[in-house]
């Protein structure tokens, strides 16, 4: 099993997928809770709802699930989002706080996990927006991501549709953040937010570096916006999926778009 997959185009937008992979080796599946197995904390079918949106788009896509070891999480293990309630870089729990190991990894077997399939993910990842940034003078990171939208371990309430990460404006251009907001403030029939519970994780915060000339948003998507249930079997809701799809087109579009205006800027 390859952990990462890449996609190359001439673009200079890469896709980060890091969180919709399934793939666990036998041993480990074995010592996951039966509801640790139902893998529910995968963001299902993200790949799909992005496929063919922006065709000179690279794409980037962790094929391990995140319960073998978080691919957007802080290798050294820090929180995200300290004082919160959240899930580490090989989690310990689900999303709702229920434990998912029958026996509890090491941290001679996390830092094995580490080595073995974060570390190739961002050493991919790096890789192509190098390359991106070189050929087009400026790389812009799209980190692509979806969640339940009624979590109470993680949040009070419902999570809005679109959940656009920026870390407080630090990780992208204005130009880019006011852009995103703007299109996901104007889609008809959904609600957003800026920074709000999700200000965009590990791979946001550590890619987005705009005087570099890499810059990087993330987006949360609630899965009611995209799935028949936020439940098992988690199926693809293709008339919904359809009426969403526009709205991410644009928004990818849209970045292409600025990219050249961004070259060279402090």
């Amino acid at each position: 099993m390859t952990p990462v997959e890449v996609t190359r185009g001439d673009g200079p937008v890469v896709l980060g997928i890091p969180h919709t992979g399934t793939w666990l080796p036998d041993e480990v599946f074995a010592r996951l809770t039966t509801r640790g197995q139902i893998l529910a904390d995968t963001d299902w079918h993200i790949e799909r709802l992005y496929d063919g949106l922006l065709p000179g788009a690279t794409t980037v896509r962790a094929t391990f699930h995140r319960y073998l070891i978080d691919a957007n999480r802080d290798p050294s293990g820090e929180s995200l989002y300290p004082g919160q309630n959240t899930t580490g870089l090989v989690p310990m729990t689900d999303f709702d706080g229920s434990p998912i190991w029958t026996a509890t990894p090491d941290p001679s077997e996390i830092e094995a996990r580490r080595a073995d399939y974060h570390a190739p993910y961002h050493a991919a990842l790096a890789s192509e927006l190098s390359r991106v940034r070189e050929r087009h003078g400026v790389a812009i990171l799209y980190d692509c991501h979806s969640i339940r939208s009624h979590i109470p371990f993680l949040f009070e309430g419902r999570l809005p549709d679109f959940n656009i990460g920026t870390n407080g404006g630090t990780t992208c251009a204005p130009q880019i953040e006011a852009a995103v907001t703007a299109i996901c403030a104007q889609a008809k029939g959904y609600d957003s937010v800026l920074n709000g519970r999700f200000r965009g994780g590990w791979s946001t915060r550590h890619y987005g570096q705009p005087a570099r000339g890499v810059h990087a948003v993330q987006m949360e998507l609630a899965q009611a916006t995209h799935l028949t249930t936020e439940a098992p079997p988690f199926a693809y809701d293709p008339a919904k999926a359809d009426r969403l799809r526009p709205h991410l087109r644009e928004i990818l579009e849209t970045l292409e778009t600025l990219a050249p205006s961004l070259r060279g800027q402090p």
